[in-house]
């Protein structure tokens, strides 16, 4: 089974995969550490964002973050983990975040982002103020809620960094 979304010119229009998690967990998932677990190619990954319901159908009808309640000064996480994703939101009941988007970003965007995390305590050690972006390892979830010891990356942007990932073109799913 698959997830298609709108059609988009800059990067080809690619299907959501989806396997059975305990496939996933069984043959593929490392049980310990950091790890980031995505669906990736060699031009894209695919990051999860919970929104409230406008910001998600603007996302969606326009491709691009943006509208009247999208503010690029507020702290924006994503997260390459879908179930990482709908433990943190409250599985889209948390107040807004009813709304769940998987956004394909080209791959250098994604490294991008992550060429500038810096976690709390990098923050601490260089003395500097809060960064554009920040890089925290949580534990991950099972489908039944429980933490895991394998550890989750999500990334908070914000200002520069932000606004360069929200003004390029990407590719948004409504999923939940």
């Amino acid at each position: 089974s698959s997830l298609g979304g709108h059609g988009y010119k800059d990067m080809a229009c690619r299907e959501l995969r989806v396997q059975l998690y305990q496939e996933q967990k069984d043959n593929f998932w490392p049980p310990t550490g950091r790890h980031i677990l995505a669906q990736y190619d060699d031009d894209t990954v695919v990051v999860y964002q919970a929104f409230c319901p406008n910001i998600a159908e603007y996302a969606v009808k326009n491709q691009r973050f943006g509208g009247d309640h999208f503010s690029y000064a507020r702290m924006s996480w994503i997260k390459t983990n879908f179930l990482w994703m709908m433990f943190r939101c409250g599985w889209a009941s948390k107040k807004n975040q009813e709304r769940v988007l998987a956004v394909r970003i080209k791959r250098e965007g994604f490294d991008h982002i992550l060429s500038k995390a810096v976690t709390g305590a990098q923050e601490k050690e260089l003395g500097c103020g809060r960064s554009d972006v920040r890089l925290q390892w949580d534990p991950d979830h099972s489908p039944c809620g429980g933490p895991m010891k394998r550890r989750a990356i999500q990334l908070g942007m914000k200002n520069e960094v932000g606004v360069w990932l929200q003004t390029h073109k990407v590719h948004s799913y409504l999923i939940f």
